[in-house]
């Protein structure tokens, strides 16, 4: 009997160091271990990837960047493939930027993002669902941990989210985020991911990135306007036979269409739409410009969540959601709407033709 338990001893002993010499088997408390050291060390990364979106009125893919530099500096370039053109989301000292390089056009607010704003082609966004899920399940599929985790995004509806992990460096390979129905809304593909990756000094300066996203095209109505004749005599140059009246095709129950007027925004031809009921909004629309921005309010970044193109939310009380999009640049205000409800009627708009 002696000798039967000091074979299975040895035995046992034999399979701990072969586990050993070949990294050992880990559990999720171990996977999480080193995720929360990881994060806590990051210093630089650089990612690059596939990003497909269902939640909009059309499934969109895009083209996805993702710089990081600690402390919090961001770099994230959002290429519409369909269009080929490219937003850039930048984190620097002097603020958060929304860049339109195609237009030389920026937008800049303060803000703590992506600070409790994460997306899912974060790393530490994705690393801190991980963490914080105490129900989290864990499985391991071929060079991957595979965990299924709670979704926090700005988008209440997405609810699950599936990260899969290299085994080597943890580094993220693909995200794919679930709505009640357990259907894929937000998928996040990486053909790239390095940790640790050097970047050029002024890599996260706003004028260098205005001038380094190369585009091959630009909106039709950008080259329609250089033709434009202002003569006197000629038709009017209002905001309405610029573009033609964008609708909503979406609005909440008990919200009913109240006027549509043109005015002067500022010294811009304007369309304002008013809409009245349970919830009371505004949406004003005009040419796009081409032109710098600035806010001293603080704002969210509203991701690809509209469908085909950035928005940034401002302010508490009193909300206003700006995005562009096909030409236009929108602004849609309410002062008892939820964000959620806001970025729904936004989305229903995108891709609309002008009536």
């Amino acid at each position: 009997m002696m000798k039967r338990w000091a074979w299975i001893t040895a035995l046992t002993l034999t399979m701990a160091m072969l586990l050993a010499a070949c990294g050992g088997a880990k559990d999720a408390a171990g996977v999480v271990s080193d995720l929360e050291k990881l994060t806590g060390k990051l210093d630089s990364y650089h990612a690059v990837g596939t990003l497909k979106v269902n939640t909009g009125q059309q499934p969109q893919e895009y083209g996805v960047e993702v710089c990081y530099q600690n402390p919090s500096y961001y770099r994230i370039a959002l290429t519409n493939k369909e269009k080929d053109i490219t937003q850039i989301v930048l984190r620097n000292d002097d603020g958060v930027f929304v860049l339109t390089p195609h237009l030389s056009k920026s937008f800049r607010f303060q803000s703590d993002w992506p600070k409790n704003q994460g997306q899912a082609y974060l790393f530490e966004t994705l690393a801190q669902s991980i963490v914080n899920d105490e129900e989290r399940q864990f499985t391991t599929e071929n060079d991957s941990y595979v965990f299924d985790v709670e979704a926090n995004y700005q988008n209440a509806s997405l609810v699950r989210q599936k990260i899969w992990l290299n085994k080597k460096d943890l580094a993220p390979q693909r995200v794919v985020v679930t709505d009640g129905d357990a259907n894929d809304m937000v998928t996040v593909e990486f053909s790239e991911f390095k940790f640790g990756h050097q970047f050029d000094k002024d890599y996260f300066d706003m004028q260098r990135n205005m001038t380094s996203v190369s585009i091959s095209s630009v909106p039709v109505m950008a080259e329609e306007d250089k033709g434009k004749e202002t003569t006197k005599g000629k038709e009017k140059d209002t905001a309405s036979n610029q573009f033609g009246i964008v609708y909503p095709t979406y609005l909440p129950e008990g919200v009913a269409e109240k006027s549509v007027t043109e005015q002067k925004y500022g010294d811009t031809d304007a369309i304002v739409l008013r809409f009245t009921g349970e919830h009371n909004f505004t949406i004003i629309e005009t040419p796009e410009k081409i032109a710098q921005t600035v806010s001293s309010m603080s704002g969210t970044v509203v991701d690809v969540e509209l469908g085909s193109t950035i928005g940034v939310m401002l302010g508490e009380e009193m909300k206003t959601l700006m995005w562009t999009a096909d030409g236009i640049d929108y602004r849609l205000m309410s002062g008892d709407m939820t964000s959620e409800e806001m970025v729904k009627v936004a989305q229903s708009m995108i891709g609309q033709t002008g009536k």
